[in-house]
This record gives C-alpha cells, structure tokens and sequence, in this order.
C-alpha cells in the first residue's frame, strides 16, 4: 500500500487505509508496516520467511535418550538432560517426537 496506485504513502497513512479498507482485520500498527516495509526492501517479498534456528538431533542422542527413559521411566526431563549434559529442548524434543509425555 506504500507505493500503491497513484502515489507513495506515509507509513502512518498506510495504518489508515488499511483499517478503512479491512474493517473486519486485527488492526496493524506502524511497527508491524515497518518491519514489512523493511523485508520487502530486503527480499523482494514479504512471504514469511521460515525459521533458521532448528533444534538438530542426531541419532546417538534420540536412541540415549529413549534408552535412558526405557531404564528409569520416571525421571524428569530436567534431570535427565543435567546428567547427560543435553539441552532440555532436546531431552523434551526426542520424546514429543517420540509421542511421549515428559
């Protein structure tokens, strides 16, 4: 909506006419148009752009983790991760992957 139609607008104009034109929308704020604004520039789009921070677990440590839940099935995640020296975001990772509840 910046650049749209007959002339450029400001980001505070393009808060208005968005509310004017979606009613029915959750209303943005300048914030939210900048940061478009800001991709748009960058990337040439403002498709959402998928996260590069993934949790990698390789096999050794799922199959660890799953053993030592086998052996003692009511230790907590927590406990479990301080005596392998894992992450709690893995420990919990393996087993929601795992289907099982911490």
């Amino acid at each position: 909506m910046i650049g749209y139609g007959d002339r450029a607008r400001t980001q505070c104009e393009v808060v208005r006419l968005f509310r004017e034109t979606h009613p029915d929308l959750p209303p943005l704020n300048q914030g939210t148009i900048s940061k478009i604004e800001a991709q748009y520039r960058e990337m040439g789009h403002v498709r959402k752009v998928p996260s590069k921070r993934q949790a990698v677990v390789d096999d050794d440590t799922k199959l660890n983790l799953l053993l030592a839940l086998e052996e003692n099935p009511i230790t907590p995640a927590r406990q479990l991760a301080r005596d392998k020296s894992y992450i709690i975001s893995r420990v919990r990772k393996v087993w929601h992957n795992a289907g099982l509840d911490p």
